[in-house]
């Protein structure tokens, strides 16, 4: 058994590299020999590292990021079928695609797609063991109105093309210590002089969705923007965003508005006829919150758009 106080940088660092290689490889065969070769472990040793800090085997781990990848295809791409994402994702058939999925999410993966953004939903409620509350696009769809008065009043909105940025990173998964790794960061940030520089930027990039992963489980990089070359180190690393078309919302929000804001600035997205890239979306901060009289963080969010 591996404990909390044995799990150290480099552990954190190689399941990282582990992490991205299956993100990358969700329609290919991942095997525990695979997957740990790329970790640099044993297939023992890295079944256990794996699961004391994702709190997932590996198993269970590729299979949820499997369905949340289909979900995601069943919301973003009405024209791909259903066989054609159990054969993609690697189910032997439609039945135990929607089996599994169904295990997920409470509904068949048709029912799914039914209730997703930009239509009216037929499942009022959805029980989930992905944590999700009541309805999955209850935010996104029954209060519409609400939530473009919301960006209306609190933020302002551009289509913009931008370059190639490049972060360094930590990984962290869930909302849970999120504070602590930033300061980890920025204690990094100083002792390499980025902190002093005024074009460095705090960052979070988000790898999951809320609105399809449980919240303990979403996998987010928290960042500095930098464009100063550095050498990975323990577990900061380097990771960019591709150059690419995004819509970035500015706004001017205490920290309890972060949720509102995204789900507004999605439902912006869809009601004004743009589709979601395959990339990431995220956070860069403009303020440190704290400092603020009103406790406000100003900050811009992207959603990059096909």
């Amino acid at each position: 058994m591996i404990y909390k106080n044995e799990i150290n940088k480099d552990y954190i660092k190689r399941i990282d590299t582990a992490l991205k290689f299956i993100e990358n490889n969700l329609d290919a065969e991942l095997s525990l020999a695979s997957v740990s070769n790329i970790a640099h472990y044993s297939p023992f040793h890295f079944h256990r590292i794996f699961k004391a800090i994702i709190g997932e085997t590996l198993n269970a781990y590729i299979v949820r990021k499997r369905i949340e990848k289909a979900a995601a295809v069943l919301i973003r791409k009405k024209e791909v079928t259903i066989t054609e994402l159990s054969q993609q994702y690697g189910f032997n058939s439609n039945s135990s695609f929607t089996r599994s999925f169904k295990s997920f999410y409470g509904v068949s993966p048709s029912e799914f797609r039914e209730a997703s953004p930009g239509k009216y939903s037929k499942i009022s409620k959805v029980e989930s063991k992905n944590g999700q509350e009541n309805t999955i696009f209850e935010k996104y769809i029954c209060n519409i109105n609400n939530h473009l008065n919301w960006i209306t009043m609190n933020a302002t909105i551009e289509i913009k093309e931008i370059p190639e940025l490049n972060f360094a990173s930590i990984t962290h998964i869930g909302i849970n210590g999120i504070e602590n790794v930033f300061n980890r960061l920025i204690k990094w940030g100083n002792s390499k002089g980025l902190m002093e520089k005024p074009e460095t930027k705090m960052a979070r990039i988000f790898h999951d969705s809320f609105k399809i992963t449980s919240p303990d489980k979403v996998r987010m990089s928290v960042c500095i923007l930098t464009d100063t070359i550095f050498e990975t180190e323990g577990e900061v690393s380097n990771i960019n965003i591709k150059a690419g078309r995004y819509i970035v919302g500015r706004f001017e929000i205490t920290p309890e508005g972060f949720e509102k804001s995204w789900s507004s600035l999605f439902i912006w997205m869809n009601e004004n006829g743009y589709k979601k890239a395959e990339e990431n979306p995220f956070e860069i901060y403009h303020n440190d919150f704290r400092q603020h009289p009103e406790g406000k963080c100003t900050v811009d969010f992207y959603i990059p758009i096909e």
